[in-house]
Order: C-alpha cells, then structure tokens, then sequence
C-alpha cells in the first residue's frame, strides 16, 4: 500500500471514495476544486493497493480560527478519512493518519484535531485507534430568526 497526495488524475477516484463516505453532499466536484485552488489550507491524500486501486482517502485542512480541544494555533483538521470495507483495518487509516501528520508538522502546527456525530460510534473507535484523545462532546443549537 501506499499514500500518495492527490492529483489532477486522481479526481474520479477522490469523487467516488467522497460521495462513499458523504452521500448527501451536493457537490464533490466543486469541493474538490477549491480545495485545488488554495493548495497552502489542506490537502487530501489517496491510499493505494499494490494494484493501484484507491482504497481510501483523507482529507486534511490547516485551521486557524479555534479548534474545540485544541491548545495552539494554527491545526492539521482531519476534514474527513474513509477507507472502503473491504479493505479496513488493514492499516490504510494509520497510513493516512501518518501523512496527515507529516504535513500538518509540515505546515508548523504541533495538534492534529478531527471531529465526528455523537452517534458514529465507528468513528470514535477508529480515532481512539489511531492514536486521537477524545477532549469534548459538543451539542450545537440554531434558530432561524429571519432577516431584518
């Protein structure tokens, strides 16, 4: 397996393995070329089989503004990582996590934050796996007040 960050031939791949892991999201393409656009706030990296077939990808992003449970400014976020079925806990996170952090250090920042839903109790467990430490749990609210 290897890790590589993604690029201009990988965009149908990054596309599928992105609308795997968030269906509802209307726009993967568009996504994807902002995030080309500013190459210096994230970037996301493909894992690959022995065959070349992309089993996974993270995506990764340099925050400034405050990070829940963080202590330093700027953070590496883990925007979002997914590896297919079929080929989890064969170590494909852990190699992502590992490159998510060297760019993170990279970038200058020393924490790497990630966030998931209270109910994704999948996601906790691969965190804690990989190394993350659980520091809050956070319910946000909004009301819609109309316009003035």
């Amino acid at each position: 397996m290897r890790v590589v960050p993604a690029g201009t031939g990988d965009t149908e791949e990054w596309i599928a393995l992105r609308a795997a892991l968030w269906p509802a999201a209307p726009d993967h393409a568009g996504d994807i070329a902002r995030m080309r656009a500013a190459p210096e706030r994230s970037v996301t990296f493909i894992a690959r089989d022995g065959g070349g077939a992309a089993i996974g990808f993270a995506e990764v992003s340099l925050r400034h503004d405050h990070v829940n449970g963080c202590e330093t400014s700027p953070v590496g976020f883990l925007e979002g990582i997914y590896v297919v079925p079929a080929r989890r806990r064969q170590g494909a996170a852990r190699a992502l996590i590992a490159a998510a952090e060297d760019w993170t250090r990279a970038q200058g920042a020393s924490e790497l934050a990630s966030d998931a839903l209270l109910d994704n109790i999948d996601s906790h467990r691969m965190h804690a796996a990989l190394g993350f430490i659980e520091t809050e749990r956070v319910v946000t609210f909004r009301k819609v007040i109309g316009k003035p």
